[in-house]
């Protein structure tokens, strides 16, 4: 089975077909999830609370994500890997944003990058990394890279003024090039306009089912992460792991193993 291409997700928008994506952040993860048919697999800096422990996002630094999406690479043979840029990573120049996409694709193994917020900030730093040939996704609504700006991760598009704003924002993501947009957090109806005028493709968290595809955290959907009205626990994993960490323990503790089986 060939790779998934970032050029080809477009098709999938005209034909109809739907958009799974999920985050994947080491080598049995990503190996998992590849194998399972996910056409997407997004290296989050959600790394930074769902595996570092962080209370938010801004934590992570270009090395650990190099880090992470180095092994999640080795780990996908059919999924798009997209390395999620993180705080400070794109945003001080338009040069500093090349060389960090450019990271991700030599060093890492990538095939695109993500990065949050609108052409009307990020333009340069988009049209940089295009130039190079690496492909680009865009990310609007709630940007948890912006929490402190928002007062906390709050829904954003609810009054007309955001919405005008959030529309104006994907279009203006589709003419600077972006391959997809994730909408993240925002009104379902507000999601099913934006997908409708783009001919690229959306992403929606948070978003509601108009959206040309979905993405959530691998930690959420397996009970591992925070409740979220957005994400749904497709399979309890933190009871299957607890269990089996409990009775090693009380083998261990009762001398039960190694038994004569588990031992040369």
């Amino acid at each position: 089975m060939s790779r998934v291409k970032a050029v080809s997700l477009k098709d999938r928008k005209r034909s109809g077909e739907k958009i799974a994506v999920l985050t994947a952040y080491d080598f049995p993860s990503a190996k998992l999830t590849d194998e399972s048919g996910v056409d997407v697999i997004l290296v989050g800096d959600s790394c930074a609370m769902v595996v570092m422990g962080l209370p938010d996002t801004l934590g992570i630094t270009m090395d650990e994500m190099v880090h992470h999406v180095r092994m999640v690479s080795r780990g996908s043979e059919h999924a798009l890997v997209v390395a999620d840029m993180p705080f400070l990573s794109y945003q001080i120049s338009p040069e500093e944003a090349l060389r960090n996409a450019g990271r991700f694709v030599a060093e890492a193994g990538a095939q695109a990058v993500k990065l949050e917020g609108p052409a009307s900030k990020f333009g340069g730093a988009i049209e940089a990394i295009l130039n190079a040939g690496i492909p680009v996704m865009g990310h609007i609504g709630l940007t948890p890279q912006s929490v402190h700006q928002f007062g906390g991760y709050k829904v954003q598009g609810r009054d007309p003024e955001s919405r005008k704003r959030l529309k104006e924002e994907a279009k203006g993501l589709e003419e600077a090039g972006c391959f997809a947009i994730v909408l993240e957090c925002i009104p379902a109806d507000l999601a099913g306009e934006i997908t409708s005028s783009l001919t690229i493709p959306t992403i929606g968290i948070g978003a509601g089912a108009a959206c040309d595809g979905q993405v959530l955290v691998m930690h959420d959907i397996l009970g591992l992460g925070a409740y979220t009205k957005f994400s749904k626990v497709f399979g309890d994993a933190r009871f299957v792991m607890q269990k089996a960490f409990q009775d090693f323990v009380r083998e261990v503790k009762s001398g039960t193993f190694p038994d004569k089986d588990h031992q040369y």
